[in-house]
């Protein structure tokens, strides 16, 4: 890898740009949700982002017919992805810390191994499960099961952190259809629909929240309206496009190498611009989610291509 990466630099560069926007995600997710309802900012997030990709979506119908038989799935998909696993995140990281949240999210490629071996019979080798055990100890130590134990804990941020190991689960979920989908139709195709999917399903929750508190718009400031289109362009569509590119430039196992300096780039900018803390048992579950992760993965390449669109 380090001969190609002085090559070649160009898709390395583009793989760094993009794990570097997801991580800063979490602490941009974070400040933008003190000023916009959940379910608004992620209706805002997807129609902004279907509207840019719909001209390249209409494009792609032109090539490829979608079956009726396959909508199902392919809506299904968008609701697991999308819709659930966005807002169990955006209720999660409210409660909670960004460097929790990026690092619990990590148990996703581990969990997929699982499901792909438990529904789609996808062959699992020992050292997957035991790296599997050993990410699901890590994830809950983060999520703070040793001090619900002892009784030091806030309730708070357990709820906090059980939310975003949901909206880790849901994406899971969504990926066994995804997966299907992927093998009839271009991952173009499936992300348009499952970002169209979050727009329908956001929309009433939306306007119930408007109708509660119709003046929360006029509160919303710079980084209210950052966060808007940061979310929308940077995260959903350039770093998605900069991964697929990068991707095709390298290889799974190259590209995933980056996936994992995704929480010392939230980490650092939480602990910057948030002052957030770092603790003993966090380093504890991270270094167990990072073990859990590499071995979990191990041989199981597919694993490794999650589509990005359920990003927030």
């Amino acid at each position: 890898m380090s001969s190609q990466l002085i090559r070649k630099p160009l898709p390395y560069i583009a793989l760094f740009i993009a794990y570097l926007i997801w991580g800063i995600n979490f602490v941009v997710a974070k400040l933008t949700l003190e000023e916009i309802p959940p379910s608004s900012l992620a209706f805002l997030r997807f129609a902004i982002a279907s509207l840019f990709l719909a001209p390249f979506f209409i494009a792609e119908t032109k090539k490829v017919h979608i079956k009726k038989e396959d909508l199902p799935s392919l809506i299904a998909a968008g609701v697991f992805i999308v819709t659930l696993n966005i807002i169990f995140f955006f209720e999660g990281i409210v409660r909670t810390t960004a460097i929790n949240a990026s690092v619990i999210t990590l148990i996703i490629p581990m969990a997929s191994v699982l499901a792909g071996w438990w529904f789609l019979k996808e062959k699992v080798y020992l050292v997957n499960l035991a790296g599997i055990l050993i990410g699901l100890i890590g994830a809950l130590i983060i999520i703070g099961v040793p001090d619900l134990i002892l009784g030091q804990y806030s309730l708070t941020a357990l709820f906090g952190n059980f939310l975003i190991f949901l909206a880790s689960l849901s994406f899971v979920v969504g990926s066994i259809f995804s997966r299907q989908m992927l093998k009839k139709y271009p991952s173009l195709t499936v992300t348009a629909i499952a970002f169209m999917v979050g727009t329908v399903t956001f929309f009433i929750p939306a306007l119930r929240e408007y109708f509660l508190d119709s003046t929360w718009p006029t509160r919303v400031g710079m980084v209210g309206i950052f966060g808007i289109f940061y979310m929308a362009l940077l995260s959903s569509i350039s770093a998605y496009l900069l991964f697929e590119w990068g991707l095709a430039k390298t290889n799974v196992n190259q590209a995933q190498l980056f996936h994992y300096i995704e929480p010392f780039i939230a980490g650092f900018f939480a602990v910057l611009i948030l002052s957030e803390q770092i603790t003993v048992p966090f380093i504890v579950g991270a270094i167990c989610i990072g073990a859990g992760v590499f071995l979990g993965t191990l041989a199981k390449e597919y694993h490794h291509t999650a589509h990005k669109y359920h990003r927030v």
